[in-house]
């Protein structure tokens, strides 16, 4: 993995090649992502970069989230996020990565955060069959159904499906392809889904398969 950048998740359409076959991409809105730090085996334990995304005002951070920024000389931002790449030797703090490091045809691992379901039941989330709604079922026929036998175990099992929060985990896609990298408005459209609602914060690096 050498290359990274942090975007946000615009929405979804669709493009149309040259032999006219419809594909439909997610629009990502990414960079320019200042360099804040470049982290060292010898220094931090580990080689990793450090990526800000979508400036904010200085007021809007803690002095200890400031001070990072401002020694890397960059202006501050709202997401921060670090990325361990095989190989650092082309970065310098300070500097911005672009749409530009990726190119049409390109495979990458999207990561983001899957949309928020609230609390939902057992047919909802884990698509399980209601009951029948005839005589005698009763008013059970959302339920999640028997938790088990009396005496033995006395217990229900660990992983039964049962109501809950749903969604709001993290994800990552692997192996989609970049359609098509627009430069001027630095966007990056990527063949197929990603993870989280429109607006959301997302990762693109390249793929480690």
């Amino acid at each position: 993995m050498n290359k990274a950048i942090i975007g946000r998740k615009a929405g979804m359409t669709q493009v149309f090649t040259a032999e006219g076959k419809v594909i439909p991409v997610t629009v990502i809105k990414a960079g320019p992502c200042p360099v804040v730090q470049i982290k060292t085996v010898e220094k931090d334990g580990y080689a990793a970069l450090k990526l800000g995304f979508d400036e904010t005002t200085e007021k809007a951070l803690t002095k200890p989230e400031l001070g990072q920024f401002k020694k890397a000389g960059v202006k501050p931002c709202k997401v921060l996020k670090e990325f361990r790449l095989a190989d650092l030797s082309s970065y310098e703090v300070g500097k911005e990565v672009k749409v530009d490091v990726f190119a049409a045809g390109e495979k990458v691992d999207v990561h983001g955060t899957s949309k928020g379901h609230g609390y939902t039941g057992v047919i909802k989330k884990w698509n399980q069959h209601r009951l029948k709604e005839t005589h005698g079922v009763g008013p059970v026929h959302r339920e999640p159904g028997s938790m088990g036998a009396i005496s033995s175990p006395s217990r229900v099992f660990k992983n039964k499906h049962l109501a809950g929060h749903w969604g709001v985990e993290s994800v990552t896609i692997q192996n989609l392809e970049i359609v098509r990298v627009d430069v001027e408005r630095n966007c990056i459209l990527i063949k197929g889904s990603v993870p989280g609602p429109d607006g959301s914060v997302v990762t693109i690096n390249d793929t480690v398969k």
